[in-house]
C-alpha cells in the first residue's frame, strides 16, 4: 500500500490516492508536487 504525501512545509499533507493528491493540489496549489510514499507495517 502507498500513500501520496505533499509537504506544506510546516506541516504534511497525506492522501490515499494519487487522484486524490492532483485534485487537492489542482485547486490549493497548482505548481506543488506530492510524492508516493510505501506505507510500512503489516500486509492488509
Amino acid at each position: 500500500m502507498t500513500v501520496w504525501i505533499y509537504d506544506q512545509g510546516d506541516e504534511l499533507k497525506v492522501f490515499a490516492t494519487e487522484e486524490a493528491a492532483q485534485a487537492w493540489i489542482d485547486e490549493n496549489d497548482p505548481e506543488g508536487v506530492a510524492f508516493e510514499y510505501k506505507v510500512i507495517g503489516p500486509p492488509a
